[in-house]
């Protein structure tokens, strides 16, 4: 704690002036403004980007620091996303300054931020960091008021030595993630060429073209003097002070939800492609919590789930956390022609549209969109994958999605239910009897067939069904001879 007055109340930085003395040549002046966090003295600064990470540092190296430890251990690839979120941000500054000092914007600058991906705005959260030497309060820091010509308290001016190291404490992967901006601005501008690997900018060429080189030189001056990031500054916290304020800002905030996330963020290419052209183009309605009672079912699809969807047809992944605008754009017409053919399957988008139709299930749409990737996408789609591609979703609205279709229970059957039902040729399509495959893929149950929850494990199947339906090419390389039936 700092001294306090008779009333108890913490005591006025104007105590401050009475600090006041002259300084070394060296001692930077930083204009900060005052608050008391919980009663706790602390300064608000607004300070270059590059300026903040010189001037600040992060302890978590057992090594280096040892006993003063006050920080979780450094996840690379959090640190990777949020370079990539600063580089665009730099980027956008520099267009922005541009705009302010009324320059023209190349066309290079403008095509650079769309392959980066435009978001309706950007911003740094404040960071949170500590002046170890100093007293609790700030009570030994040199600083002077600075005055309005109304003669009032407009802010303070302190100034801080070598020794005044800003340690983060919260906001590490933040700081790493504009070193990893910095060092790629530095390798950028040294060598003139695109790292082969790790870069944070894919280009379909190493060589920088002069417009491109010209906005990364301007990012450089931008991190140094246009944008600025606000940092709130604690003072003369020990270490069990230090690592009390870290759990408290990392433990007591309540994670947002994946779907309210989903619904707000217009950043990441997939998700707008969702929101664009699925959602407000074809009408998808979109509810953000699975529906359960299948007899309430208003034909909404769950965010969660189209999220899914799509990012196994653009990225072949489980999520669209890495996709970038080169990843999606290049492939949105052939995603909106399949979601066409979705829309356009009996039942689907109707109330009860999951007892009309096992297409509402999104472990079959995970299915056709995986198809879709396979033959449209895939290093490894056929050679005819054009015509491949054709057949498929011109053959979506052709499959019979009922329930009552026996191919959705061919495990469930024996050989002569099959032979009768004509699905026995299915088997050169499915994959070879091995215990350690999931046959279960689901149950028909009175009048519906129930897919199971372990959509990883059933959506491949569910795909070489459909395969099989549409004579595209099978995935199992094996040859089965049937006798004739």
């Amino acid at each position: 704690m700092y001294p306090s007055n008779a009333q108890g109340n913490p005591t006025p930085l104007a105590s401050l002036d009475d600090l006041m003395e002259e300084g070394g040549t060296a001692d930077k002046p930083m204009k900060v403004f005052i608050g008391h966090n919980l009663g706790f003295r602390t300064f608000m600064m607004y300070v270059p980007m590059h300026e903040f990470f010189e001037m600040s540092e992060v302890a978590n190296d057992p090594t280096r620091d040892g006993e003063a430890i006050s920080q979780r251990k450094l996840d690379p690839a959090h640190a990777q996303k949020l370079a990539l979120y600063i580089l665009k941000g730099l980027v956008t500054a520099a267009i922005a300054r541009r705009s302010i000092e009324n320059k023209a914007v190349p066309a290079g600058f403008l095509e650079v931020q769309g392959n980066l991906g435009k978001q309706p705005y950007l911003s740094v959260q404040p960071l949170v960091v500590n002046i170890r030497e100093c007293n609790s309060g700030g009570e030994n820091l040199r600083g002077v008021r600075m005055m309005t010509a109304e003669h009032e308290t407009a802010a303070f001016k302190i100034f801080l030595s070598q020794k005044h190291v800003l340690w983060v404490v919260d906001g590490q992967h933040r700081r790493k993630g504009m070193e990893m901006v910095f060092q790629f601005l530095d390798e950028l501008r040294t060598k003139r060429v695109y790292p082969k690997k790790g870069s944070l900018y894919q280009s379909p060429i190493q060589e920088i073209s002069s417009e491109e080189m010209s906005l990364w030189e301007e990012c450089f001056i931008v991190a140094r003097t246009f944008c600025t990031v606000g940092v709130e500054v604690h003072l003369g916290l020990d270490i069990d002070q230090e690592r009390q304020l870290f759990h408290d800002l990392n433990r007591l905030s309540k994670k947002v939800e994946t779907s309210i996330a989903l619904s707000f963020d217009n950043s990441n290419p997939v998700n707008l492609f969702i929101k664009e052209r699925i959602i407000t183009n074809l009408g998808v309605k979109v509810q953000e919590r699975d529906q359960a009672d299948w007899h309430a079912d208003d034909g909404a699809v769950s965010r969660k789930d189209l999220v899914a969807i799509n990012a196994i047809l653009f990225l072949n992944k489980t999520n669209i956390a890495s996709a970038t605008p080169p990843d999606v754009t290049p492939k949105a017409e052939i995603a909106y022609r399949f979601w066409e053919a979705v829309t356009a399957i009996p039942g689907f988008g109707e109330p009860q549209a999951r007892e009309k139709t096992v297409a509402a299930q999104p472990v079959v749409l995970k299915a056709l969109a995986k198809l879709v990737y396979d033959f449209a996408f895939s290093n490894r789609r056929p050679d005819n994958s054009e015509a491949v591609l054709n057949q498929l979703l011109d053959g979506i609205t052709e499959i019979d999605f009922s329930h009552q279709n026996w191919m959705w229970q061919y495990f469930d059957l024996s050989e002569a239910e099959r032979a009768t039902h004509h699905i026995s040729d299915l088997a050169r399509y499915l994959p070879e009897d091995d215990a350690s495959v999931n046959r279960d893929i689901g149950k028909f149950q009175g009048d519906f067939m129930r897919f199971g929850a372990k959509h990883n494990d059933i959506y491949p199947i569910i795909g070489d069904m459909i395969r099989w339906k549409l004579e595209l090419p099978n995935r199992h390389k094996k040859a089965i001879v049937l006798e004739d039936l």
